[in-house]
């Protein structure tokens, strides 16, 4: 491993019951207690990354709305990690959770992602059968070159893996002829949707910087229905345009992603994709609505992981 670990990813709820729930509840991760500015913060610990759970307004969050708020990165000094970052100038230390020093890097700084170094927190992984540690945390990104330069050169995450997603479409002909017979005839593909995708590891998990390539985008998410390439490729330039680059979501690693999503929409959590669909890394992916998680938009990851080169 090379770079920082993952103390905490941090997620701005809506409805902390519903939330707990799903976590705790249906997939049964250990629940933990954060010390944070106002009292005890509800987390679950997820392989070797604490999720911490704050609500909507909360003063120790970046942001002023539900979903993934910033990550923080384990550091035993994390004004020096800041400094050997170079972000000296840019950095505000106070204090983070549980009593611990926490620095608070503006997202001018980091391309939109909303960044801090923190004391670590000490778990360890992994988690259950369910549930085996966050796959990734998805980021929309307005440009992966960009971001690569700040958490790869400077903050010293390897590049996992670099790929790029497209849903093409495939026009067919055909010439029917009473005495010719019939000729099919494929036209050439022509993009419909994409992403260009690059993944940086931080400890057990990944940061999957998403970055939309077709400027003719222009189709939402449609939530409640199973998702595509196209509408994946919509949600993250949609975000963009809207927000600017940041966290979008949080993803799960599952070894059996059919059963796992089967199980939470038996327990009547609404789903987007019932069963895993094609994904990054030749895995299958299916999203949970976000109303099922407090306004936090999560999904699942099964895949087989291939060893280093």
């Amino acid at each position: 491993m090379s770079g920082y670990d993952l103390a905490y990813v941090a997620l701005a709820v809506r409805d902390m019951d519903a939330a707990c729930g799903i976590l705790g509840g249906d997939l049964g991760l250990e629940r933990l207690s954060l010390e944070g500015h106002a009292g005890p913060i509800p987390a679950f610990g997820v392989g070797a990354t604490a999720v911490a759970l704050f609500e909507v307004g909360d003063p120790f969050l970046t942001g002023d709305r539900a979903g993934v708020d910033h990550i923080a990165f384990a550091a035993e000094a994390p004004r020096a990690a800041a400094d050997a970052s170079g972000f000296t100038s840019d950095s505000r230390v106070g204090h983070g959770l549980s009593g611990g020093e926490q620095v608070v890097i503006p997202r001018s700084a980091t391309e939109g992602l909303a960044t801090r170094f923190t004391t670590p927190l000490g778990l360890t992984g992994p988690s259950n059968g369910k549930v085996e540690r966050i796959d990734h945390l998805g980021i929309a990104s307005a440009d992966n070159q960009a971001a690569e330069a700040v958490f790869a050169d400077r903050i010293g995450l390897s590049v996992e893996s670099r790929q790029t997603d497209m849903e093409v479409s495939i026009a067919v002909e055909s010439f029917t002829s009473d005495k010719y017979g019939v000729i099919y005839r494929n036209r050439p593909p022509e993009p419909v949707g994409g992403l260009r995708v690059s993944f940086l590891t931080t400890g057990d998990c990944e940061l999957e910087f998403l970055q939309n390539f077709d400027p003719n985008h222009g189709v939402e998410m449609r939530h409640g229905t199973a998702g595509t390439t196209k509408q994946d490729q919509g949600a993250i330039a949609g975000y963009v345009a809207k927000y600017g680059a940041g966290l979008h979501h949080v993803a799960l690693k599952t070894p059996d992603i059919d059963a796992t999503l089967a199980d939470l929409g038996a327990k009547g959590r609404r789903l987007i994709d019932t069963k895993g669909r094609p994904g990054s890394r030749r895995a299958l992916i299916g999203f949970v609505h976000p109303a099922a998680l407090g306004g936090v938009l999560m999904h699942f990851v099964e895949r087989e992981e291939l060893p280093d080169a």
